[in-house]
């Protein structure tokens, strides 16, 4: 009956389980991280999507102007328009419902709430809007045309800076990892050393002795991303069970992140799982680096 071999670092190696324990939170916030630049990319193009298939008319009162005679004529104007496929008019109780958020309830019968018209416009096809706006001044009086081009401007400067947060956040992660490994494989070699001088003495390379150690960092740092994408994920879930059911913004976002009626974007999934993938590497390479270094040391 044949002896199985033990290994020369245990599973249950006190730095291997501190290792674990530091880069399955790390792969949490690596998630994290994925999932906010996944969020943030759907969330900004299903707003600027919205802002660019649509343009609002304001019209302000102006005194001996009738208000109805200039809706009117401001609709005509805009039916007429090639590339222009819908013509809404907000009543002044739709427009009173869109201040209320930042003035109340109260004291907004008496104020000269401007009138808006929403316009949807063929996105493949758009209206010449300087043409549509200098018609506008000309025919109808108080009459201003906005193309929402401020906010998609600002929305895609947002979009870049918490992108580029999101990457620095993923480097610093990177870089941390590394820090704890190299960490790790000092503090196992260290407390192994006398193994490691008999294998010298009877004759074992360094590179047979790195690659039984690297068993455990592998599996180690593949354990470490399963975890972290597991609790990773868990927010987004939460996210889209008690979400809003919204057709746009960041609910709408969790929702397509995830599970989402119709199917399952894959390729969402995918980043995510790079994550295990990405550990294991940095477990495996970083450790191996460190550990023949060491061992040259020592031979």
């Amino acid at each position: 009956m044949t002896q199985k071999q033990s290994p020369i670092i245990p599973p249950e190696a006190a730095p291997l389980r501190t290792l674990t324990v530091t880069m399955a939170v790390m792969c949490y916030l690596a998630s994290l991280a994925i999932g906010a630049l996944i969020l943030i990319d759907r969330a900004v193009d299903g707003w600027t999507k919205g802002l660019s298939r649509e343009i609002t008319v304001q019209l302000r009162e102006v005194p001996g102007a009738d208000m109805e005679a200039e809706i009117a004529k401001a609709k005509t104007i805009l039916l007429e328009t090639k590339g222009v496929t819908d013509v809404d008019v907000l009543d002044r109780a739709a427009s009173l419902k869109l201040l209320e958020p930042w003035l109340g309830q109260t004291q907004l019968d008496d104020l000269p709430i401007p009138r808006l018209i929403r316009v949807a416009i063929d996105d493949a096809n758009k209206p010449n809007f300087a043409v549509l706006e200098d018609s506008l001044k000309k025919q109808v009086q108080g009459a201003g045309l906005d193309t929402h081009q401020r906010w998609v401007t600002e929305l895609a400067r947002m979009a870049s800076t918490l992108t580029q947060l999101s990457w620095l956040i993923l480097f610093l992660i990177c870089a941390s990892a590394v820090a704890m490994v190299i960490f790790a494989t000092r503090s196992v070699l260290d407390a192994n050393a006398r193994l490691v001088k008999v294998l010298h003495l009877v004759g074992a390379r360094d590179s047979y002795i790195a690659r039984q150690i690297d068993r455990r960092f592998i599996a180690t740092g593949l354990w470490a991303g399963v975890i972290g994408v597991l609790l990773g994920l868990a927010p987004f879930f939460v996210m889209r069970v008690s979400g809003p059911q919204s057709s746009n913004g960041l609910a709408a976002a969790a929702n397509s992140l995830l599970f989402v009626p119709g199917g399952i974007p894959w390729q969402n999934y995918l980043s995510l799982l790079a994550v295990p993938a990405i550990a294991t590497a940095i477990s495996l390479i970083t450790s191996r680096f460190t550990l023949m270094r060491m061992l040259s040391g020592q031979s």
